[in-house]
């Protein structure tokens, strides 16, 4: 607790947020010997180990305390072919991992593991691809179906995440694809949704208007978002409108309300609520308890990620509520993406690093005065 009070501390500094990018870098470019520190500090706080099996001992520890995990293999961002083949293997291998094991609820995978990030953003602009590019894609298409089909068939969940909003679109797209073909009489594969996009609630909706004409299950993980300042400056820079909503209160608005309905709909949709924020999760709990569903009903579940929000998880849990956490891993310097973008948002997200600080130091002194 004393280690997670000192690295939320460090956190809040937001000049040093900002600069640890270049600096670790820098670091492994030199060779220098910088990899233990990260590993026994920010990597040990946010990701379960390098390899799935020492996520094990985790995972023992969670399922203790009736809390799930979502196997999360967290790399991303590689290029080669060679590299994504071998991500939709560990994908697999997760999903091989959760099958009939009531620790791993979820399995997920980022798109960006599979397919170059630039191919997914001319997909999205809708632009014509050349023959080369087409293949490419065709390939891209045949690793998700495949981790799906595998999902559905060893009848695993798994989520597809949510990412930057310039090839959504294009993930979307697949997603739905999947869905039409896999989540026939429940849901299996499940679209994230960032609320903190002032565009999402309503896609949400048209989101279950489809899944209704089309008759299959939706299957949403609604999160606020996790690309907030990139977002802005890409829109600044290139001169369009942010996608981002003018300010939280917005987003927590448009968050409570998708929960509103998703649980008003609950006969079509699917949800998990990804979310570290307590007046949100008290609000589904009331939901669920107005609308007589029980806390222990498999279409809803609450998640957050390892290393934060344990009181809320905690807690949940012990009230019955379905409860898991995301459980990144992989090698420390291919996860490094994964762990700044964990530190960016807890500086960004207003609060998140001093609420964990304020009950850090709570539950310390607390057990001092025991």
């Amino acid at each position: 607790m004393r280690r997670s009070y000192w690295l939320f501390k460090i956190i809040g500094f937001n000049w040093l947020v900002k600069a640890g990018p270049a600096l670790v870098n820098t670091a492994f470019a030199l060779r220098l010997p910088v990899k233990g520190l990260i590993k026994a500090t920010v990597f040990r706080q946010f990701c379960g180990g390098e390899s799935m099996n020492d996520c094990q001992h985790t995972m023992d520890q969670l399922y203790a305390y009736g809390i799930g995990s979502i196997l999360d293999y967290s790399v991303e961002g590689k290029e080669a072919e060679d590299e994504f083949e071998h991500t939709t293997e560990e994908i697999l291998r997760t999903i091989d991992q959760s099958t009939g094991n009531v620790r791993i609820p979820f399995c997920v995978f980022k798109t960006t593991g599979l397919a170059r990030f630039d191919l997914l953003a001319k997909v999205n602009s809708g632009k014509p691809l050349n023959h080369d590019e087409e293949q490419e894609f065709e390939r891209v298409k045949k690793r998700v179906e495949r981790i799906c089909r595998m999902a559905y068939e060893k009848h695993v969940r798994i989520f597809i995440d949510a990412e930057e909003s310039w090839i959504q679109d294009a993930i979307d797209a697949l997603c739905r694809e999947m869905m039409m073909q896999f989540n026939l009489k429940e849901a299996i594969v499940y679209n994230t949704i960032q609320l903190y996009r002032h565009d999402r609630l309503q896609f949400l909706k048209n989101s279950h208007d489809h899944a209704q004409k089309n008759n299959y299950v939706l299957g949403v993980k609604l999160v606020r978002g996790a690309y907030m300042e990139k977002e802005r400056q890409r829109a600044a820079e290139m001169g369009y409108p942010s996608p981002i909503q003018p300010d939280k209160a917005n987003s927590d608005r448009d968050y409570d309300e998708a929960l509103r309905y998703c649980v008003t709909h609950i006969d079509r949709i699917s949800i998990c609520a990804g979310t570290h924020n307590e007046s949100s999760s008290m609000l589904l709990a009331q939901l669920m308890h107005q609308h007589q569903i029980q806390p222990s009903d498999t279409r809803i579940y609450f998640s957050q990620l390892f290393g934060m929000s344990d009181h809320i998880s905690y807690n949940l849990s012990h009230a019955g509520y379905n409860v898991a956490k995301y459980l990144p891993y992989g090698p420390v310097e291919a996860v490094l993406p994964y762990l700044f973008r964990r530190a960016a948002e807890n500086t960004s997200v207003k609060g998140q690093a001093g609420r964990e600080l304020t009950l850090l130091n709570r539950e310390v002194n607390r057990r001092k005065g025991r």
